[in-house]
């Protein structure tokens, strides 16, 4: 297990080296894998709801501020093992409000000692836009086809595939995101009596994340590695968190996100399965001297149940009660 671990962080390092995405960027990663991996639904073979809210860059104007709520389920149809799931989030950047809610599935097989969830989403998106657009010397932005309205608001429907592979001590997930790349339309504008429809197109995503549980001397602490990498085949990004378990209900350590951030992050069970994490995200390059704090916040909150309750094995000492 160790091999393979060090084999995928020196993998996903030669491969993945730079920062930038359409898509939000999430540090707690590891507790939100529904919001890349369509695959992962039902994988903890119990109900999962959870939400994270990041502040990226705080101190920044216009920096992204993004939420996410995430819902997952098992069930059995036929005989066989499904896991179903709801994604919405919204991303607001700048003037840029994205908001997406999409639909889960995911086929779960067995496969050595864990299951492999291969899955499928397809979602709604709405990119509204409230401007007020700036151009350099003076010339009239409305006579540019390639910029919208100051007020725009247009829908699209896009998909996601993944695959996820799920055992007690490891997790492997491949998935890409918008796989149709949708390009959204904005309102038509005439410019010198030609009619033009300025567009934004989603360039389709690729993710990898891998981790595992490795024990430590003492059996009440464990080592928790894990990575996530990404590509939308030009601009490319990795992140490695490790973090030390005690007693699977705290957790803390640190992570590396690629040239540009240090990442602290912390968490717990509060009571019943209800579990509470934070990081921080320190940016150490040159952006940090336009934002107050440093870097970014990030809060997540999850909750896992069964609605199967074990029964109650029942012993009579008399055959009377027989």
């Amino acid at each position: 297990m160790r091999r393979l671990l060090i084999t995928l962080l020196c993998g996903f390092t030669m491969v993945f080296e730079s920062i930038a995405q359409q898509d939000p960027q999430y540090s707690q990663y590891m507790f939100n894998q529904m919001a890349v991996n369509p695959g992962y639904a039902g994988s903890h073979d119990a109900i999962c709801l959870t939400a994270v809210h990041r502040q990226q860059w705080v101190g920044f104007e216009g920096a992204p501020v993004t939420s996410v709520f995430t819902v997952n389920t098992p069930f059995k149809l036929f005989g066989a093992s499904h896991g179903a799931g709801l994604t919405v989030m919204s991303d607001q950047l700048g003037f840029d409000q994205n908001v997406s809610a999409g639909l889960n599935y995911a086929f779960r097989l067995p496969l050595g000692d864990g299951k492999l969830g291969i899955g499928i989403s397809g979602m709604f998106l709405n990119k509204a836009l409230d401007a007020t657009w700036n151009t350099a010397g003076g010339t009239d932005w409305k006579n540019d086809p390639a910029i919208p309205g100051e007020n725009e608001s247009v829908m699209g429907f896009d998909m996601s595939l993944g695959v996820f592979y799920r055992t007690e001590k490891v997790y492997l997930g491949i998935s890409s995101a918008h796989v149709l790349e949708p390009g959204l339309k904005y309102a038509e504008k005439v410019v010198n009596s030609v009619a033009y429809n300025p567009r934004f197109p989603l360039k389709r995503h690729y993710y990898a994340t891998a981790g595992c549980l490795l024990p430590m001397n003492n059996p009440a602490f464990e080592f928790a590695p894990s990575l996530l990498a990404f590509s939308d085949g030009k601009a490319s990004q990795f992140t490695a968190n490790m973090n030390v378990m005690y007693n699977k209900k705290i957790w803390g350590g640190l992570g590396y996100r690629l040239n540009e951030a240090v990442i602290a992050m912390i968490g717990f069970e509060l009571f019943n399965g209800v579990k509470f994490g934070y990081s921080f995200d320190y940016t150490y390059t040159g952006m940090k001297q336009y934002f107050s704090a440093g870097g970014s916040h990030e809060v997540m909150v999850s909750y896992c149940f069964s609605l199967v309750k074990e029964k109650v094995v029942k012993k009579y000492k008399s055959v009377r009660f027989l």
